[in-house]
């Protein structure tokens, strides 16, 4: 059963968050990682050992301190007043923002007309 564990890590640089990813993802049923430098957090996600995580975490060079072990929020989904919110906010094109070809399917084929200055060509 995966659950969800976080530790207090005390994480100054990136070279140090890099250092703590790289000894907590040789783990076994670790799912996810996510590490918040500004907090000091670390959370792993899965079936590993909290224990076991500590003890990466040692090795690194990082005291950790147990926060929660716990299981893993559920995905919340969607509600549906906010997807139709998001299908009300869909734009609408009016008639007059179409391109002239859009709107009057006869002219399909029509080019726009050519203005020359000096056409070459006059016919009398």
């Amino acid at each position: 059963m995966a659950q969800r564990t976080v530790l207090k890590v005390d994480i100054t640089c990136l070279k140090c968050k890099k250092k703590l990813l790289k000894a907590v993802t040789g783990l076994e049923g670790v799912d996810k990682i996510e590490v918040d430098a500004a907090k000091g957090t670390l959370t792993v996600t899965g079936n590993a050992d909290p224990y076991d995580i500590i003890v990466r975490c040692r090795r690194a060079g990082k005291f950790a301190e147990v926060v929660t072990v716990g299981p893993p929020p559920a995905p919340t989904k969607p509600k549906e007043d906010e997807k139709k919110k998001q299908e009300e906010k869909k734009p609408v094109v009016q008639k007059d923002q179409l391109p002239y070809y859009m709107y009057q399917p006869h002219i399909i084929m029509m080019q726009p007309p050519c203005y020359e200055p000096n056409p070459s060509c006059s016919i009398m």
